[in-house]
């Protein structure tokens, strides 16, 4: 994904930071424990699409998975 592009995307319900998954399959919003798809290196920030962190993945520090 872009670093330009994540450096201006947030999380479209806290307004928060997001971070790139270590594989590049999520963006992930630690402030709301969620993290939402990049499919085809288009991320999907809809509230729908994304997923739930488990209590392990919200206290790891830095990416995600």
């Amino acid at each position: 994904m872009n670093k330009s592009l994540l450096d201006i995307l947030v999380c479209p319900v806290t307004k928060a930071a997001l971070i790139l998954s270590k594989d590049g399959t999520e963006l992930i919003s630690k402030v709301g424990g969620m993290a939402y798809p990049v499919r085809d290196g288009i991320p999907v920030l809809l509230e729908t699409e994304a997923r739930t962190l488990t209590t392990e993945e919200r206290l790891e520090s830095g990416s995600v998975k």
